[in-house]
């Protein structure tokens, strides 16, 4: 028996071929052992240069040519980056293999079909481990706690079968090595990262589903004539007691001798443990970063020390603040949580589409700090709105998004300030889209998009924190509409909407131009104002504005 190669050290490019390679990656060229960890992973984006962190390992999404490859290799190898990955077949000539070599840069293809962003967030998944760094990497039953590719494999040797490693929603966390030998609609699933919805269904109008969370045994599923997977498979779920955490799905020949069902169970206790510890290691994670994000956002003696573990110092950044207008379930657990899967969505979103960034959920709002080039700070405000309303796309606007995106950062400082006018931002829009609010407008918005809006809210806020009275001609106006159950009030408004046109403004109102002109008569007369005077009517318009806040 020949001896197992040493396993790669985690986050590194070795690492990723490992658990990668055959179904999503291939090495086209260059040396995956050298170097040392990635140190991010990045979209490259033709049109704005990404501020690359050291040992990047690069997306070449559309770099078709090899004379594209070519001049990207001269800047990655200048960037210090780990490896290029390329859509297969990959546009590799002499002429590329010589830039590759000099620029030190690893060239792997990824498999046709598979999509970027599902790549990007299996890497990223992969690489996740010390992200903001941590304890030393435990061990669970020989192998590296929480590592799910690990796991996978060592599954699928005892069982002599590709395997798979999906949670509750058939979504696959990890997969073993040698997953061309199984049937295309397991290929299909890899490169989906997902169970096809036609797939599940025919498992679960089999009952294939409702049997593997009843049972602790493995459960054999033999393909039918009507199937779309030609080869059989065998499942077990993994529980934490009575939780279904998952489940683990190997693709074989025939069913399972009794010692590899007996082995199948223990891993799937294994697997158990390595969940549980992915998810607390996840959720600790997920407090250590939204400590150092706020304490960014809220400046103070350790905000560059927090910068500096987010990766982020040094780099002009850009606040982002995500939420959803709340509804009458905004207390809801369930609420609760569909708010964290959304700050989820828009962290694996942010981190895909901008090469250095972190996000916390703070307080029901996502902040995110992205990296912005430095050409030019309106710019950068203009990539960030796109980035924010391709998630919004993404997620449908049944969920409510609404997205503010600050000014441009080049200090701590800076990013307090931009942090509050992304809260200020995030106001109006939640005022507009919000219960009770006027609908309408954009869901992702800067300050330039809002000021208005934004300065007769805080007008509002300074007229009530004064506790001033209404006066002067509106006053009157809505004094005698109140004894009189007159409509003077909506004629003024209707007529200073309509500029003044009459006709229009009757139509708004829905009464005869006649009426409408006795009723501007009198709002004339009872409120004493001078409507040919362009002082008086701005102070009116700026009125109603408070008044219908």
């Amino acid at each position: 028996m020949t001896a197992a190669p040493a396993p790669h050290p985690r986050a590194s490019l070795g690492r990723v071929l490992d658990h990668l390679g055959a179904t999503l990656l291939d090495l086209v060229h260059g040396d995956a052992d050298g170097g040392g960890a990635i140190g991010g992973v990045v979209i490259h984006d033709p049109l704005d240069a990404p501020v690359l962190p050291p040992h990047a390992l690069v997306l070449g999404v559309g770099v078709d040519t090899p004379e594209r490859v070519v001049a990207l290799l001269a800047d990655l190898g200048r960037a210090n980056a780990a490896g290029l990955v390329l859509r297969a077949p990959a546009p590799v000539d002499d002429a590329v293999r010589a830039a590759a070599d000099a620029a030190g840069v690893a060239l792997l293809g990824l498999s046709r079909g598979a999509p970027w962003a599902h790549l990007a967030a299996m890497l990223r998944s992969l690489l996740a481990e010390g992200d903001v760094g941590g304890a030393e990497q435990e061990s669970l039953g020989g192998l590296p706690s929480g590592d799910l590719f690990a796991v996978a494999n060592a599954v699928a040797s005892l069982l002599d079968a590709p395997v798979t490693i999906e949670d509750r929603s058939s979504r696959v966390l990890a997969f073993s090595g040698r997953q061309d030998e199984a049937d295309p609609s397991r290929v299909e699933t890899i490169l989906g990262r997902q169970v096809p919805e036609r797939y599940s269904r025919i498992l679960s109008e089999r009952g294939v589903f409702s049997e593997l969370h009843r049972t602790d045994q493995p459960v054999f599923i033999s393909p039918a004539e009507d199937d779309a997977f030609s080869m059989p498979r065998v499942a077990i779920a993994v529980r934490a007691g009575d939780e279904v955490l998952g489940s683990i799905w190997a693709a074989v020949h025939a069913p399972l001798s009794e010692e590899r069902s007996q082995a199948l169970r223990e891993a799937a206790t294994l697997a158990a443990l390595h969940l549980l510890r992915a998810r607390a290691g996840s959720d600790v994670q997920r407090r250590v970063r939204a400590d150092l994000v706020g304490s960014v956002l809220e400046g103070g003696p350790g905000a560059r020390d927090s910068l500096k573990r987010l990766g982020l110092a040094d780099v002009p950044l850009v606040v982002l603040g995500f939420t959803v207008a709340a509804g009458d379930e905004a207390g809801d657990p369930a609420q609760s949580h569909e708010r964290e899967r959304l700050a989820d969505a828009f962290a694996v979103h942010l981190s895909a589409m901008s090469s250095r960034s972190a996000t916390a959920l703070l307080g029901g709002t996502a902040y995110g700090l992205a990296a912005a080039s430095a050409d030019g700070a309106e710019d950068a405000e203009e990539r960030m709105v796109a980035l924010a309303r391709d998630f919004v796309e993404r997620i449908g606007e049944r969920t409510r998004p609404l997205i503010a995106v600050g000014p441009v950062a080049s200090t701590t400082a800076g990013v307090v300030d931009s942090r509050a006018t992304t809260d200020r931002v995030l106001r109006v829009l939640r005022e507009r889209h919000g219960p009770g609010g006027r609908g309408g407008g954009p869901v992702v918005a800067r300050l330039a998009d809002v000021q208005t809006d934004l300065l007769l809210l805080e007008l509002r806020d300074l007229a009530g924190a004064r506790a001033e009275p209404l006066t002067g001609p509106l006053a009157r106006l809505v004094a005698y509409d109140e004894r009189h159950a007159a409509s003077l009030v909506p004629t003024l408004r209707a007529w200073l909407e309509a500029f003044g046109d009459i006709g229009a403004a009757a139509d708004a109102v829905f009464v005869h131009p006649n009426t409408f002109r006795y009723r501007l008569r009198r709002v004339r007369e009872v409120g004493d104002v001078d409507l040919d005077d362009h002082r008086q009517r701005f102070a009116l318009m700026l009125q109603l504005s408070l008044l219908e806040g």
